[in-house]
């Protein structure tokens, strides 16, 4: 079942590309970003992309609609660019031992899916069956409705149910997570933040945050605030840039200073990082530019 990810849809002239997408066309796109001269700015001490120790990851979101018309295309792209991690955003009714089969084909581990509350609510067991079949690791909710964040007390119900979930999961040895936007950190009519609920109320053993990086910036909020009160919260996170005029873009071509951020990376315990874009125009070459910039971090 698809995940219901609540986001802006592909724009009219988005060529995310589909199954007609070749090996030729991946190659040129990345040849022709090098040219184009928009490849990351070099790193003082950044480790060459073949040393980089830490596994990237990529959420799967990114490259949507080549995966529903061809998804074990999809994953060798990410394996081809050097992608060792992945997130599903859905999996688009493709058979559980094909995609396992496919992950394991091209050397691809998915420690997390984002799972939508509904289900979570209505079928955990289908959700853990899908899960145990394809080693994820963490459940991670990515949204929550409009009519369940209206006030505070919204939110609480919110935690609530995420604490059953959670407990849930860890039952049978999964974890759980929520992945933010920025309507969390608007300030409800209490003057409170539902983000600051969901962490204050949710039992930290059992309900962790994937920050995405993008988001919490968006909404004028700092990380390493975050992560200083709530240590071991985070244990993934979703990267992507902001350009100036405040719209997403690859990473390392926007404003985000992610050396601030990564130096914290222990304090938040992450473990996954995640590259995405949200509406890429050039799907391929957005997530090759990001790939590159993220190795030379050298994490």
């Amino acid at each position: 079942m698809d995940d219901d990810r609540k986001r802006t849809t592909p724009e009219a002239g988005d060529t995310l590309g589909s199954a007609r997408v070749t090996r030729r066309s991946f190659l040129y796109a990345a040849a022709a970003s090098a040219a184009a001269g928009v490849m990351p700015r070099t790193l003082a001490g950044a480790l060459p992309v073949s040393e980089a120790p830490q596994p990237i990851g990529l959420q799967l979101y990114t490259v949507r609609d080549i995966a529903r018309g061809n998804f074990e295309y999809a994953l060798r792209l990410a394996s081809e660019i050097g992608y060792r991690e992945v997130e599903f955003a859905g999996l688009f009714d493709t058979d559980l031992t094909k995609l396992s089969r496919w992950l394991k084909k091209y050397s691809l581990t998915a420690p997390a899916s984002h799972i939508g509350l509904d289900r979570l609510k209505s079928n955990l067991k289908g959700v853990v069956d899908e899960a145990q079949a394809l080693g994820t690791q963490y459940i991670v909710c990515p949204w929550i409705d409009a009519a369940a964040r209206r006030d505070a007390d919204g939110w609480r119900r919110v935690a609530s149910d995420f604490n059953r979930i959670a407990e849930s999961l860890n039952r049978v040895g999964l974890r759980f997570a929520y992945h933010n936007h920025d309507f969390e950190f608007q300030p409800l009519p209490s003057g409170e933040i539902g983000y600051d609920i969901l962490l204050a109320d949710s039992d930290p053993r059992l309900v962790r945050m994937e920050l995405d990086l993008f988001w919490i910036t968006k909404a004028g909020r700092d990380p390493l605030t975050y992560f200083a009160k709530w240590p071991g919260r985070f244990p993934s996170v979703h990267v992507k840039d902001m350009a100036g005029n405040g719209t997403m873009t690859n990473v390392g071509q926007g404003h985000i200073d992610w050396m601030r951020i990564f130096a914290k990376r222990r304090e938040a315990g992450i473990e996954h990082f995640f590259v995405e874009h949200d509406n890429p125009k050039t799907p391929i070459e957005d997530i090759t530019v990001s790939y590159r910039y993220m190795a030379r971090l050298g994490l």
